[in-house]
């Protein structure tokens, strides 16, 4: 049956479906624009359309480990209260273990539509990563928040046996609570892209100058304050040199080498994730 193209667009501008939903729509009931209205409602996919330019602020953080891997997901939804709704939580879950066997975040599009059309809410799968280790390597993941926040940290051992002693798992879980709690923005100084910090010590340098108590002082003392500042910056934002969660007045890297010492091997840290619902890092 030909179905003219100016029923398609009324009927999706009525109920919000997709254009060619309608269009399979209308053709199941022969062109009846009430009777495809009614399939669509059916099909659950009225309205889905209309509700996807509505803005995703909340949701949920999904975690999914093991076998030397972990995905991590944010699925978004409008309200606090979907992303305690078992069935989004349970949804979650499953994208998580799909992304974690090899799944595409494109392929589960029309699986984020239908679990949208069933809680009538907009909801989007905003971030999607994966983490892998080779010899030598551990991954430790933590949700935070009642999944506000997920991590996953690797970490990295010239000597691999020393990756399975007490103290290094334990080490791995502190730094996972490390990176909830303080959200760092880089590994190390080395990560900082070069225009990131002239650009910072640019603002630092202007703030110095529109103080009037360092109206006249010496370069010297002002070049003295710049790298007092950079250094405060580079504590706070870079995670080896943040005071650790369980002693700030130790270093990130202070306390992993001393813990990698105790195991009798040297560590490091490969990578972190950090996602917290709503914000982009």
């Amino acid at each position: 049956m030909d179905i003219k193209s100016t029923d398609i667009k009324n009927l999706r501008e009525k109920t919000g479906a997709g254009m060619m939903d309608c269009k399979k729509a209308l053709t199941e009931a022969g062109g009846d624009s009430a009777k495809a209205e009614k399939l669509l409602k059916e099909w659950g996919l009225a309205g889905v359309e209309k509700r996807a330019g509505r803005a995703t602020n909340e949701g949920r953080i999904f975690l999914k480990e093991g076998s030397g891997k972990a995905a991590i997901v944010e699925l978004a939804c409008e309200t606090d209260f979907v992303s305690r709704n078992d069935d989004f939580i349970k949804f979650g879950n499953g994208i998580a273990a799909k992304i974690f066997a090899g799944a595409s975040a494109v392929s589960l599009e029309s699986e984020v539509k239908g679990i949208a059309s069933v809680i009538k809410e907009n909801i989007s799968l905003k971030r999607v990563a994966t983490v892998t280790v080779a010899t030598g390597e551990m991954i430790h993941s933590y949700m935070h928040g009642d999944g506000r926040i997920g991590v996953v940290v690797k970490i990295r051992s010239d000597k691999p046996e020393a990756l399975a002693k007490p103290e290094v798992t334990a080490f791995a879980h502190d730094l996972a609570l490390h990176i909830a709690a303080f959200n760092p923005v880089f590994l190390d100084q080395g990560k900082i892209p070069d225009a990131y910090k002239a650009e910072q010590k640019e603002i630092f340098l202007k703030q110095v100058e529109g103080d009037e108590r360092m109206k006249g002082k010496p370069e010297k003392i002002i070049e003295g304050i710049l790298v007092g500042k950079m250094k405060k910056l580079m504590a706070d934002i870079c995670l080896l040199d943040q005071g650790f969660v369980k002693d700030e007045k130790l270093s990130v890297a202070k306390v992993m080498a001393d813990i990698g010492k105790s195991a009798g091997a040297t560590l490091s840290i490969a990578e972190f994730l950090y996602l917290r619902v709503g914000v982009s890092n």
